[in-house]
């Protein structure tokens, strides 16, 4: 609610510069973000391309094996941290887009004739998580949960392989050690995804907000 006074000039000021460094912190983060995505799904793919390359010169010999030992764990850490950050990064895009719905609600509520021109969110409504709702599924459609499916994939193929190794090359004993630490691995990343955002919808914009 406003007394019907016109707002200051330099508080008009600090709120438009407010919004638009907000606006510029949300574009690098998700910049970094698809980054990050980017550089680890490069690294993923020249690593497979090269152990292709070992596999034909070695004709699946130890050499294979043990540069696919090296290999594949590498590249499941550099997932395990590409989606922490990836995370973080949306953590802070959407703690971005939190301020900028109050920096709105301050608009709206000096200069009520502009809201038949831009779309007005309730009051009750303007704190939320800005995140696109979903089902259950909708963990996997982020850039997290993508990196979180590629890095599960890399985990359960190291496992797999070690597991060919113990069991003399046995594909059934590889395809269950496979699934054993992929499928858990996975959802426990996108669980854990899920679990940050819930936290972070939670978490009060300014000191004493309930």
């Amino acid at each position: 609610a406003t007394d019907g006074a016109d707002p200051r000039s330099a508080a008009v000021t600090f709120v438009t510069t407010e919004h638009f460094v907000l606006q510029g912190a949300r574009s690098a983060t998700i910049a970094e973000s698809n980054g990050r995505a980017n550089m680890f799904l490069a690294a993923v793919s020249g690593g497979l391309v090269a152990l292709g390359l070992v596999a034909t010169a070695s004709s699946l010999g130890s050499a294979f094996y043990g540069f696919a030992l090296v290999l594949l764990p590498t590249l499941a850490f550099v997932g395990f941290v590409t989606f922490e950050r990836a995370l973080q990064s949306s953590i802070e895009d959407t703690e971005y887009a939190r301020r900028i719905a109050l920096l709105r609600g301050y608009y709206f509520g000096h200069a009520p004739e502009i809201a038949p021109y831009l779309l007005s969110v309730p009051p009750a409504e303007r704190l939320l998580m800005q995140r696109v709702p979903g089902d259950r599924w909708q963990g996997y459609r982020t850039v997290a949960g993508m990196v979180a499916v590629i890095t599960a994939v890399l985990a359960g193929s190291t496992a797999a392989l070690a597991a060919s190794l113990i069991f003399d090359h046995s594909p059934a004993a590889a395809a269950i050690s496979g699934a054993l630490v992929a499928l858990p691995t996975m959802i426990a990343m996108i669980r854990y995804q899920d679990s940050t955002w819930e936290r972070a919808a939670t978490e009060p914009l300014r000191p004493g907000e309930d």
